[in-house]
């Protein structure tokens, strides 16, 4: 056994007293938006990758089996065109209303909102990360939709290539408006009810054509995200298609998207600090 001297513990001693005590650690940097929002979204899509078959037989044959019930109703012309871009657009509504409205209803009732809140994530970026990663598995079902349409009512596919700006900016319209609604919602199954509703409207005003609506239901019609990303698509299988009306039509639906992500944001904040 070794013996320290007493004179060394005493020399020691001053020269502890006279250290200055270490202050709080610095934090790293936060991290930014983009690279958060590319994390979040890699990883949310490697985990709804596990339900893409489902999600993708259940919101595509719907809208497929709906356009099949409206044929014998509606022969063509414009009606023909609100349907099919409808129905288009309903695969889109199905994964962003709903899923994404039960998934953040989940989310929030199980605690995982405490482990985002954890991470030096914006909210932003878990909002739009969640979001993206849902709405990548529309694009598939959302093409084989608009081509099963324009092949069973006889519509030109010449302008189909506009689906690239409507999936997107409709789907971040429906996206916030769908993890709004799961992240306010007190209770997972109140989130499912809501997300449940939310895809109701949208089949109901946006399959159906607006001509034979009543005055009422066109103005509901007009506030629901959805039915401008449906009118830009449906304006596409004229003959000659007014653009000007397309792009405003699409403008309207991105300015929505950005007011609807960023209610979205706000609500994960709120529920995140509780």
């Amino acid at each position: 056994m070794s013996v320290v001297p007493a004179d060394a513990l005493q020399g020691a001693a001053p020269a502890a007293e006279g250290r200055h005590p270490a202050g709080p650690a610095e934090l790293g940097p936060r991290a930014r938006l983009w690279p958060s929002l590319v994390a979040v979204y890699r990883a949310q899509l490697s985990r709804a990758r596990v339900a893409r078959i489902p999600l993708l037989f259940v919101a595509t044959f719907q809208s497929i089996g709906i356009m099949i019930l409206m044929r014998g109703v509606v022969d063509g012309g414009g009606e023909a065109r609100a349907v099919v871009a409808g129905s288009a657009v309903l695969v889109v509504a199905f994964v962003a209303l709903n899923l994404l409205a039960q998934y953040f209803g989940q989310l929030r009732s199980s605690g995982g909102l405490d482990h985002y809140a954890t991470l030096p994530v914006p909210p932003a970026a878990v909002v739009l990360g969640a979001a993206g990663a849902y709405a990548s598995f529309t694009v598939p079902g959302t093409v084989v939709t608009a081509v099963f349409g324009c092949l069973l009512f006889g519509l030109p596919m010449t302008h189909l290539w506009v689906l690239v700006a409507v999936i997107p900016l409709a789907g971040a319209a429906l996206a916030g408006l769908g993890a709004a609604l799961g992240l306010i919602a007190p209770r997972p199954e109140f989130a499912t009810l809501l997300g449940q509703l939310g895809m109701s409207a949208a089949l109901l005003l946006g399959v159906l054509p607006p001509e034979r609506m009543p005055q009422v239901v066109r103005l509901a019609r007009d506030l629901l995200p959805s039915t401008y990303g449906v009118e830009a698509f449906a304006r596409t299988f004229g003959e000659r298609p007014d653009w000007g009306f397309v792009l405003g039509d699409l403008a309207v639906c991105a300015a929505v998207g950005v007011i609807s992500l960023a209610v979205a944001t706000w609500a994960y904040r709120r529920a995140a600090v509780r």
